[in-house]
């Protein structure tokens, strides 16, 4: 079976083989760099899933595979406070898109002010950790959650979301 992820991020790739690899054997792989067509920072949730969509579509027209899987991290704010939020969508030659979300967490006041000032999570983390490639590794979530919860794991769960919503409507068929 063919599954395209439409990233090259290795935090959004492995979550995807990890969970793809358990319930489709000869899975082969695609990563492209698909394009989100939203703000390199999204905003709020909507733009988010938005830009989820955007990339496994993408994802599937560049490639044709079975399976496209896109997956977008943004943030949304609620009551003033800023949250971390994850979006996947799996997108089907037949036009069929599963959406599916992630865990949300706050984020401390002094990284929101920064998006607020415009700046994108990834670099403002990376200035805040003294570290590389966050958004390759733990991410945002791993860090405040004392690496509980990685952003590989937290993905995992939503191509989880996504895989089952998928094998639902084979079994309904």
């Amino acid at each position: 079976m063919n599954i395209a992820i439409g990233t090259t991020n290795k935090a959004k790739t492995q979550a995807v083989e990890v969970i793809v690899k358990q319930y489709f054997e000869k899975a082969v792989f695609t990563y492209v760099k698909a394009a989100s067509e939203v703000s390199d920072q999204p905003l709020n949730t909507e733009e988010t899933r938005q830009g989820a969509m955007n990339r496994a579509k993408n994802t599937l027209h560049a490639t044709g595979a079975t399976l496209s899987f896109g997956l977008e991290g943004g943030v949304t704010e609620i009551d003033g406070d800023m949250y971390v939020c994850n979006w996947g969508a799996l997108a089907l030659a037949d036009g069929t898109i599963f959406t599916a979300a992630g865990a949300q967490i706050i984020l401390p006041k002094e990284i929101a002010q920064e998006i607020r000032a415009g700046k994108e999570l990834g670099p403002v983390m990376e200035a805040y950790t003294k570290r590389l490639d966050i958004r390759q590794g733990a991410g945002a979530v791993g860090i405040f959650t004392q690496g509980l919860v990685s952003r590989q794991s937290m993905f995992e769960h939503i191509v989880a979301l996504l895989v089952g919503q998928y094998l639902f409507t084979l079994a309904a068929r």
